[in-house]
């Protein structure tokens, strides 16, 4: 059995020479203020290097305020990998440099290690996140192409403002288009994926173009039932004497992608972050699971399932 240094000290290299990504992130979608402030804390604590944002989860100034505890308590910037995302409603080119030097403001941090379009869907412009006519539907914005927007954050990297630009919540046949007609080509696509949507296609070609693929829900946010009362993981982590969390995590790095877990307690972030190695034979039964099941429909809307609607989001 390896030791769990083996896993939490993974770094997947981002592509154009920008540096390194720790495999194991530390998502935020907390929608409580003061529960984003203690946990994001309490995951530089135990380990975490990696802190995945964004403007629409409305809690940057909190993750900023911990993460600049943690820089004035000793840990480098440089040490620290942040990400943020830009929201559906800012895709227009000339809203994207003011979005991000919002963000980037809110976090009190002078740069971005990564920054992703957080969902291929534009939105109409303006403040209002999540727009609406009044039958309830969302307005979209026709007026701005995807390719639009990905020039605009090319044009940050240009500048030196963030280190590696990607996206969220794409399709395989969205993020070809993209890639095929980037300059910059794209670092990192974060997508829900776990043994129950394993997205193989997309990881095969994100690892022949050198893309990081990054994991949300890797514990399958909660569901019930969902990959973490799986029976195959149950009885792996029985075996290994690891938690069915530990399973799940594990078996993502150990497939070649980063991922995000959000652990709201001291100890959940310890459990989270000491991950060990699954004997080889473990992590081939985990690859035959056949139950397919995909928790958030944002690939398909633009509007994530994980967030709740309006003022509270």
């Amino acid at each position: 059995m390896s030791t769990a240094s083996d896993l939490r000290d993974t770094k997947l290299p981002l592509n154009h020479g920008a540096g390194l990504m720790p495999a194991l992130g530390f998502g935020t979608l907390i929608p409580d203020p003061a529960v984003t402030l203690s946990a994001t804390a309490d995951a530089l604590a135990a380990g975490f290097r990696h802190f995945d944002c964004a403007e629409r989860y409305r809690n940057e100034p909190e993750v900023g305020e911990a993460l600049q505890a943690g820089i004035t308590g000793g840990i480098k910037r440089e040490d620290i990998f942040v990400t943020t995302k830009l929201w559906n409603s800012n895709h227009r080119p000339e809203r994207v440099e003011p979005a991000f030097l919002a963000s980037l403001e809110r976090l009190r941090i002078d740069y971005l290690d990564l920054y992703l379009i957080h969902t291929p869907f534009a939105f109409q412009p303006g403040d209002e996140q999540d727009p609406r006519d009044q039958n309830g539907n969302v307005l979209y914005d026709r007026g701005v192409t995807l390719l639009d927007t990905w020039r605009a954050l090319e044009s940050l990297v240009d500048h030196g403002k963030c280190r590696a630009i990607g996206l969220s919540d794409i399709t395989l046949d969205a993020l070809l288009s993209i890639y095929e007609s980037a300059r910059i080509k794209p670092a990192v696509v974060q997508v829900e994926s776990h043994p129950h949507l394993p997205e193989t296609e997309l990881l095969e070609f994100c690892k022949e173009k050198g893309i990081i693929l990054l994991a949300f829900a890797p514990l399958g946010h909660g569901a019930r039932p969902g990959p973490l009362e799986d029976p195959v993981i149950v009885k792996i982590a029985a075996q290994t004497g690891m938690t069915p969390a530990q399973v799940l995590l594990a078996w993502a790095v150990q497939r070649g992608t980063a991922l995000l877990t959000t652990p709201k307690s001291a100890a959940r972030a310890k459990e989270n972050f000491n991950i060990s190695a699954l004997p080889e034979d473990a992590f081939n039964e985990i690859n035959r699971i056949e139950t397919r099941q995909r928790l958030n429909t944002v690939v398909t809307t633009g509007v994530p399932g994980f967030i709740p609607r309006g003022e509270s989001a």
